[in-house]
């Protein structure tokens, strides 16, 4: 299933989130980089096998840190649109019960 800008805005994608769907995109491998460097992984010595693997390792652990503070900060924002949003309601519930007691008395 291909993820389109469409998608991002109106969010209609299941259990995704709309901060979810903006980089799935971006952690798909680019171009030939990967077939490339298996054909020299295959026919490397162990020491080498070794440094691409830690090689790939790192790139990954890196895209993992990145995926984890892009998430944390939509949780952010999350949090503060919730809390806007709360304090409007409790506004509006004090207000409700200001004119909920003028009409009692």
């Amino acid at each position: 299933m291909a993820v389109t800008g469409d998608e991002t805005e109106t969010g209609t994608s299941g259990d995704l989130t709309a901060c979810q769907l903006q980089n799935t995109g971006s952690s798909l491998p680019q171009g030939g980089a990967e077939t490339s460097t298996q054909g020299i992984v295959k026919s490397a010595n162990p020491s080498q096998k070794r440094e691409h693997r830690l090689m790939k390792n790192r790139e990954a652990a890196r895209e993992c840190r990145r995926k984890k503070k892009e998430y944390v900060k939509c949780l952010e924002n999350r949090v503060a649109v919730l809390e806007n949003q709360n304090k409007t309601l409790i506004e509006e519930l004090r207000s409700l019960k200001d004119i909920y007691r003028h009409k009692v008395e």
